[in-house]
């Protein structure tokens, strides 16, 4: 089954806006049965989803700058399922990440860390904060380490790898980004998002390797396939039919620095950049009048890609 990856814990800033406007019900629900074992069982029925929405309206809480909110999520979640679970511990720190006035206070917060994984070395949460943490304390590198030993303990763990991915990006190490994101696929190989993010990476891999080169031939072919496969498994999905628009683009203009390397049969290139310019186009108008302002970019992005390649 497809499913979309949301690699960033907050979500997209729309969607964060809209989850904290049904705060309300969603505390107000979350409130009748917020109990922990063993009363839960004779109290008000619950669902996952109860707890969930409450985790949810949590991360878009603090993106939006709501704390009090965030607070009462924390209450109500700390209340269910007891201070030293490892989620709550691990979203209580991120609440005090996000309430920390200067890095004196970071440093404290990464102390607590420090002294909760000597007592208890696999809370996986309070691992992953202090990771988080040191990205900004330490810079990138540090991050980078921990995340490797991290991911070396917990190779299934899509999350680290997805930030190791970031990470690897952020420095400019395209090769070992793509491989960091390619172990996420081992485990959601139906993630469309993920596919496109691959493509991308790809993609600038082939921009920065020798014009005409079998390594810029062979990642730009890459990016291709990367982005087919994310509009194969969601048809609509403007972000992958932008990237194979561009990876053919570049690929149909590309010369070949010698006769052995081979490039796709232009004829199919062709094909594939008149269905994205088709496809982007009528993504283009279909969204046109009801996009939010965080899509609106895309779409104007879309637009000016599409009036690149002419009529």
């Amino acid at each position: 089954m497809a499913a979309e990856l949301d690699l960033r814990p907050f979500g997209e800033p729309s969607k964060a806006v809209k989850l904290t406007q049904k705060a309300p019900s969603i505390v107000s629900k979350a409130s009748s049965v917020a109990t922990s074992l063993p009363w839960s069982l004779i109290g008000a029925a619950e669902s996952p989803e109860t707890w969930s929405d409450v985790v949810q309206l949590f991360y878009a809480s603090l993106r939006t700058g709501d704390d009090k909110v965030a607070s009462s999520c924390l209450v109500l979640l700390t209340k269910r399922f007891g201070a030293d679970d490892h989620k709550v511990t691990g979203l209580r720190g991120m609440y005090q990440e996000a309430l920390a006035a200067d890095n004196d206070a970071l440093k404290t917060i990464l102390a607590d860390y420090n002294k909760i994984l000597a007592s208890d070395p696999m809370n996986i949460p309070i691992r992953k904060r202090r990771i988080s943490l040191l990205k900004t304390l330490a810079g990138p590198q540090d991050a980078i380490s921990q995340l490797l030993e991290f991911t070396e303990a917990f190779p299934t763990d899509v999350e680290a790898w997805s930030e190791l991915s970031e990470l690897y990006y952020s420095q400019g190490l395209l090769p070992q980004a793509i491989f960091s994101l390619e172990e996420v696929l081992l485990h959601i190989p139906n993630a469309w998002n993920v596919h496109a993010r691959l493509g991308e990476l790809e993609y600038l891999n082939g921009l920065a390797a020798a014009e005409g080169s079998e390594a810029a031939v062979k990642s730009l072919t890459q990016a291709i396939q990367r982005f087919s496969r994310s509009i194969e498994l969601c048809h609509d999905y403007l972000r992958g039919y932008y990237g194979l628009k561009l990876a053919v683009t570049k690929l149909l203009s590309t010369r070949p620095q010698s006769k052995q390397i081979e490039l796709p049969p232009a004829a199919k290139l062709q094909r594939l950049d008149e269905l994205a310019t088709s496809k982007l186009k009528a993504i283009i108008q279909d969204r046109a009048a009801t996009a939010v302002e965080a899509t609106k970019a895309e779409l104007i992005a879309a637009q000016e890609l599409v009036d690149r390649s002419g009529p």
